[in-house]
């Protein structure tokens, strides 16, 4: 079994998601997203390194990572060339695996769900007054739950908060969840971290060892306080990038 962080923005579950609890069963369309490229980017925890080779699936490119993982890989949608790796060659690369329910389909990871944290999400004003609002890199918090909720309503989880030095004014909002997905037949980097955290010999340790005899809510939380390691590598658009972190994106499905 292994442990991976996978985003799910508020409005791919308000469009088409289906709630979930810590516990159930799901599968879902994971895409790989450049992080920097999410919210502003500033993300250092919650990243995931996927290897393997790039494979033409129904003309969406994905990586069908080393452990087992299917992963769609996401285009750059300002980038002037497509700088992701050919289908054929090998990758090795950071980003933020989120849910992607809209546009071409492709192979669905299925696991158990493990933690969930909603993601509240700092914005500013594009200029003092302008009520026109961007994300703030880097400034958001997470907040564990056992349920995921369909809405992410302004009456219920967006908030005023004192203006930033230059008069801008700034709020908060609940813009997604962050679930860890326990995926059979794969391993990962946080799976690694776990087994360290709870002094799991890594070598020789048996697939799923990391969450066995061990509570749910134990675990929940201990997932909650661990990033995932990850090295320099290049982002899912293909550029070099040291671990960090994620806007809205989709898999290109130019071949």
């Amino acid at each position: 079994m292994g442990l991976w962080h996978v985003f799910y923005a508020d409005w791919q579950m308000e469009c088409c998601g289906t709630p979930f609890s810590v516990g159930d069963e799901v599968s879902w369309p994971l895409l790989l997203l450049d992080a920097d490229d999410v919210f502003g980017g500033g993300w250092h925890d919650q990243l995931t390194e996927v290897a393997g080779p790039v494979e033409d699936v129904g003309g969406v490119r994905m990586v069908r990572e080393e452990t087992g993982l299917p992963v769609a890989l996401g285009a750059d949608p300002d980038a002037e060339e497509d700088r992701r790796p050919e289908p054929g060659e090998r990758t090795r690369s950071v980003g933020l695996l989120s849910v992607e329910r809209h546009g071409a389909r492709w192979p669905q990871a299925g696991g158990r769900v493990r933690a969930v944290q909603v993601l509240t999400q700092a914005w500013a004003e594009t200029a003092p007054g302008s009520r026109c609002y961007e994300p703030v890199a880097g400034q958001r918090g997470l907040r564990g739950v056992d349920r995921c909720p369909k809405w992410f309503t302004k009456t219920e989880s967006e908030t005023e908060v004192e203006p930033a030095a230059d008069g801008r004014g700034r709020r908060s909002r609940e813009s997604g969840v962050v679930v860890t997905l326990d995926v059979p037949g794969t391993d990962s980097r946080l799976s690694h971290a776990v087994r360290g955290a709870r002094g799991i010999p890594q070598r020789g340790a048996e697939p799923g060892a990391e969450t066995r005899g061990i509570p749910a809510a134990d675990l929940a939380v201990l997932l909650e306080s661990l990033s995932t390691p990850a090295r320099r590598g290049r982002s899912a658009a293909g550029r070099p990038t040291d671990p960090k972190p994620v806007a809205r994106g989709r898999a290109d499905e130019r071949p």
